[in-house]
């Protein structure tokens, strides 16, 4: 039956009353300022490379800004524990790791998340790899010659910035595999473990290679090996650690992830953005020339398997060692 005109008059009334809530919901991700929480204080190498990466967003997120908030503290876990909890529309996003989103649980059974399952994974974005430095005055040249130093003496020291960061693993990883027994001395910043080798107060420590450059330049400290598996462009003639002990590997890692739950379609929004903006001439200069970081991307499924994987393959050690975060 035809409608009359007071009917389709209705209809139509109807139809652009609703027209507004319709655009809102298919509006394009994101329509407002995506807030970053960052799980560390301001100065470090993690909030270099998320303020490069906001510096980058807007062109590719429809103008919107990316806005850095630090929220340091607890290992990592408040900035953890506060994206798990946020709303899971993609605007509220964190700058992952291994500690918050790998291994927290491992060492701090009370953090109120799982990282296996509070997040919404996005996109991979840099490898950092790490520097194993020594004292300038070690009478080592290489990394054969600490391995054969260490075996020898039993009681040598190694600094670390914390339990269960990246440089803290690394080394017991080395020590355990190569049958090193060195007892950890721990510090409260890279910026002490730095002081403790420089003073010769410690014999090692892994650390990252844009941190230990300036002293190795200066000649304060030898680099004898980098934690990536394939040298590093900016320590030439420094070999893997792999040369010692194959398939060695530990990096330190950033990625986005989002709270649980996140729409498919914000997800894949989110993921196309950020890999553009990792292609930025600006953000590559940021994080491959100045931190010596391996670009990644990817899709989320290959970030949430690279996630699994490190769980995986560090619980055992920490559950071996005993560890706890302090």
């Amino acid at each position: 039956m035809a409608l009359g005109r007071r009917d389709a008059g209705l209809l139509a009334l109807a139809a652009a009353l609703g027209a507004p809530s319709i655009l809102r919901a298919q509006a394009a991700w994101p329509d407002r300022p995506v807030r970053l929480l960052l799980p560390f204080g301001a100065g470090g190498a993690a909030d270099t490379l998320a303020r490069s990466l906001a510096s980058a967003f807007a062109p590719q997120a429809n103008g919107q800004s990316l806005v850095v908030e630090n929220r340091g503290g607890a290992g990592g876990t408040i900035a953890g524990a506060a994206t798990a909890q946020a709303k899971p529309d993609g605007y509220t996003l964190m700058l992952a790791d291994l500690g918050v989103n790998a291994i927290a649980r491992e060492l701090q059974p009370s953090v109120p998340y799982d990282p296996a399952t509070a997040f919404t994974p996005v996109c991979h974005l840099v490898n950092l790899p790490l520097a194993f430095v020594v004292p300038a005055a070690l009478p080592v040249a290489d990394i054969q010659g600490f391995v054969a130093l260490a075996r020898k003496r039993g009681d040598m020291v190694y600094a670390h910035p914390g339990i269960g960061y990246a440089g803290h693993l690394a080394q017991e990883f080395m020590n355990r595999e190569l049958g090193l027994r060195m007892t950890p001395v721990p510090y409260r910043s890279g910026a002490e473990v730095a002081r403790s080798l420089l003073s010769a107060e410690t014999e090692s420590t892994f650390m990252t290679v844009s941190t230990s450059l300036p002293f190795i330049r200066e000649g304060k400290v030898k680099a004898l090996a980098v934690s990536s598996k394939a040298p590093v462009p900016q320590l030439p003639g420094v070999p893997p650690v792999a040369a010692v002990l194959p398939g060695f590997e530990a990096m330190v890692w950033h990625g986005i992830l989002g709270p649980a739950g996140m729409p498919e379609e914000v997800t894949a929004a989110a993921n196309r953005i950020f890999n553009a903006v990792l292609a930025e001439p600006a953000v590559r200069e940021a994080a491959v020339g100045r931190q010596a970081a391996e670009i990644v991307g990817g899709t989320p499924e290959q970030f949430g398997t690279f996630i699994r994987g490190e769980i995986a393959r560090w619980t055992p050690l920490i559950r071996a060692l005993g560890l706890r975060a302090e």
